[in-house]
């Protein structure tokens, strides 16, 4: 388990590929769902909703899908979710 120290020091991609993985291994869908509802979702005519069959898979192709992370003013945002997870779990 790490400390916020640890994980702070640490790229967003890095704790993103962390986050990811734990709740992949979790079959955390919830986790995908709560990053989605703390970030704006450019509109691109496909509202990149997950319905009841969705899978962790599926939550993560829609990630970058829409993010292609680059996370611009909302980074220091995705931050907190990803160490807050990882923090957790």
């Amino acid at each position: 388990m790490s400390t916020f120290a640890e994980l702070d020091v640490l790229s967003t991609e890095e704790l993103r590929k962390r986050a990811f993985e734990t709740a992949r291994e979790r079959h955390d869908l919830a986790f995908f769902w709560s990053l989605f509802a703390h970030l704006r979702v450019p509109e691109n005519g496909d509202d990149g909703a997950l319905g009841i069959q969705s899978t962790v898979d599926d939550a993560i192709a829609v990630w970058k899908e829409t993010t292609g992370h680059e996370y611009g003013d909302e980074e220091p945002l995705v931050r907190a979710v990803f160490i807050d997870y990882l923090l957790k779990h």
